[in-house]
């Protein structure tokens, strides 16, 4: 098909569009392709039991470290390939649970019961 506006072809049907292995494919995909009018026409909205429920909304807050804490906090979450702000939640998650256990105020984990450490609350 002729290209345009910077794409190369158009899926007409749904069958077109291929599998995708990652996201990177998928976005690689779409980068050079379009959805047709025709195949836009036919996607209606899904079910609500398909998409995940929405998350709650966080609330900022501001906190004070130290540049040494900062920057190990950081390195670290690199390491982990996540950012520093979503560590720093997964650690006070964690630790959260563990003072809550500790109080009584939740049942640990099964897998804890099970002779298994484990300081993350149940999904």
């Amino acid at each position: 098909m002729a290209e345009r506006g910077g794409k190369s072809s158009k899926g007409k049907r749904a069958e077109e569009i291929p599998g995708f292995a990652s996201e990177r494919e998928e976005a690689l995909y779409w980068s050079e392709h379009e959805a047709s009018d025709e195949l836009l026409r036919g996607m209606g909205p899904l079910a609500e039991d398909i998409l995940p429920p929405p998350r709650t909304p966080a609330r900022p807050v501001s906190v004070r470290f130290e540049a040494e804490l900062l920057e190990r906090l950081r390195g670290l979450a690199g390491q982990r390939g996540i950012r520093y702000q979503t560590l720093l939640k997964q650690f006070v998650l964690e630790r959260l649970y563990e003072e809550e256990q500790r109080e009584g105020l939740v049942k640990p984990h099964r897998e804890a019961s099970r002779g298994r450490k484990s300081s993350a609350p149940p999904r």
